[in-house]
Formats: structure tokens, C-alpha cells, sequence
């Protein structure tokens, strides 16, 4: 990565620290063992793992219908998500998202309805997902 690229990386970093710099986790399915027949026909759970992603600042949206259900909206940062990736082996930051359950915020967990990332110098430098409770 280009000299720019990392300081625009650290400068996103530093930018989500000073709004607020919380931390979420990323709430992803340990692989099923392949030798249990029960496992193979579903009836047991493998089980999950979390990765802790900071820092991150978390918005309120809009709810999207009448009820209890709560809408957020998590801006991440780039390099702590690539870091994420490269942690469980992940081909991309996109695919780490596709293969989550989920984001769980304080105790609450949030099912990922969207994700896109912020662009800046061919770099990414924020990934933006909304979540729904």
C-alpha cells in the first residue's frame, strides 16, 4: 500500500476515535467438523466466534417499520476490518461481511442488512453497514 494509502488509513482511525471510537463485534460461524454425521445433517451447532472491530462509531437510523426493532448504522474502520479478514482468512473484507451472523453492539445483536465502503485515492478507508435488530 502506498504511502498515502496508510496515512489516509490513520487518519480515518484517528477521525473515529475523536467521534467516539466504540468497539462492536463481528459475530461469525466456526466451521462445522466434517466427520459427525449429526453435524452433516445439521443437528448439531458448531458454534460461534466473535472478532472485536474498533474502533467504530455508531449512528441511529430511521426504524424501518412500527415496533420495538432498532436501526444502526456502524461506521468502521477500513484497517481494522482488513485486519479481521486477514485474522480468519477471508478473501475479502466484503466476503468476511457476507459470511457473519451478525454485529453484536453492547448486548443487542444486529443482523447486517447493507454494507458499502467510502472510497477515497483508490483506498478504502471506511465501511459503512446498516443493521437492524
Amino acid at each position: 500500500m502506498a504511502i498515502a494509502g496508510t496515512a489516509l488509513l490513520r487518519a480515518a482511525d484517528a477521525m473515529l476515535r475523536a467521534l467516539g471510537g466504540d468497539q462492536v463485534a463481528l459475530v461469525l460461524p466456526l466451521p462445522a467438523a466434517g466427520n459427525d454425521p449429526g453435524s452433516q445433517l445439521g443437528l448439531s451447532d458448531p458454534g460461534v466466534q466473535q472478532l472485536a472491530l474498533s474502533p467504530v462509531v455508531v449512528r441511529n437510523l430511521p426504524a424501518p417499520a412500527p415496533g420495538p426493532s432498532r436501526r444502526l448504522e456502524f461506521l468502521l474502520s477500513a484497517s481494522a476490518v482488513a485486519e479481521a479478514a486477514e485474522t480468519i482468512g477471508s478473501e475479502s473484507p466484503e466476503a468476511l461481511f457476507n459470511t457473519a451472523l451478525g454485529i453484536q453492539y453492547q448486548a443487542d445483536l444486529f443482523h447486517i442488512e447493507s454494507m458499502h465502503s467510502d472510497y477515497f485515492a483508490g483506498t478504502a478507508y471506511l465501511y459503512r453497514v446498516v443493521a437492524v435488530e
